[in-house]
């Protein structure tokens, strides 16, 4: 059961009590004698008040020890918290209380084995026990802390991220007969016969063959088509945010204090710890 500092747990806490600070009272006993003051105040995780930070002052000695919040009775008007029964005997016997220190269960069980009565002999065990079983230390429900609540509606807005949709990008081929003309060249022998322009021929220059005479190569040209990838085009997808505000109206109720006396009584009106921090 982690405790907290009372500015820790809640950094506005004089606004949440209508500017009153606690921390700025003094303890005297039921008999107006007076023992210390209000350091700070340990309240548990839901908020509710359960020890007094007290700096005591007997005589010439101080020192700082805690008390539990149901020994107490606070009250504004006179800015005093008052303690019933409070004994040199009791502060001498409470182990002292640092800022810096963790209260665990050993040191809390120690403070109220002090502040128990001599007579209980009530058992507790550390894995199952809650403030709940020491009612005179901790509740705050006797005649001078009588206490309600007042309710009041507040509008919450939340953002919840939903799916409307999406977009899928694929690909798909698709085919097509294309068509490409290349020119190409191809060789071929022409043979012509002529008649001559000369019919005598000089019986030394005359040389009869016979066989190959005259050779050539003939070429042709033959087309060659491949195919090649190239990019034609590029798709590039990304998300943008768009913001808008979204105004909602209800109706919201709120609890007020009607306060109706009969007779001549003498009323003061003011402001208290609230019950969800007690």
């Amino acid at each position: 059961m982690p405790l907290y500092k009372l500015a820790d747990f809640d950094p506005n806490y004089r606004e949440t009590f209508g500017g009153d600070d606690i921390k700025a009272l003094d303890l005297y006993t039921q008999g107006g004698v007076r023992v210390g003051s209000v350091a700070d105040a340990l309240v548990d995780a839901d908020g509710r008040f359960r020890y007094l930070v007290i700096d005591t002052q007997y005589n010439s000695s101080h020192k700082r020890i805690l008390l539990p919040i149901g020994l107490s009775q606070i009250d504004y008007n006179q800015r005093r918290v008052y303690v019933d029964g409070l004994s040199k005997e009791q502060v001498q016997s409470l182990p002292v209380y640092k800022d810096e220190m963790t209260v665990d269960y050993d040191y809390e069980e120690q403070l109220r084995k002090t502040y128990r009565p001599s007579s209980s002999d009530l058992t507790y065990d550390r894995d199952t026990y809650n403030y709940e079983q020491d009612p005179s230390l901790y509740n705050l429900n006797d005649q001078n802390h009588q206490t309600f609540k007042l309710y009041e509606e507040r509008l919450i807005a939340n953002k919840n991220r939903i799916k409307t949709g999406e977009v899928t990008v694929g690909k798909h081929i698709e085919t097509e007969t294309a068509t490409v003309s290349v020119p190409i060249e191809r060789e071929r022998v022409v043979i012509e016969r002529v008649d001559p322009t000369e019919t005598v021929v000089n019986p030394s220059e005359l040389k009869f063959q016979e066989g190959e005479i005259a050779r050539i190569e003939i070429y042709e040209e033959t087309p060659e088509i491949r195919k090649e990838a190239f990019v034609r085009e590029e798709v590039r997808i990304k998300k943008v945010v768009e913001t808008e505000t979204v105004e909602a109206k209800e109706t919201i109720r709120r609890e007020e204090l009607d306060v109706r006396t009969e007779g001549d009584l003498p009323i003061a009106q003011t402001d208290v710890i609230p019950n969800n921090l007690v």
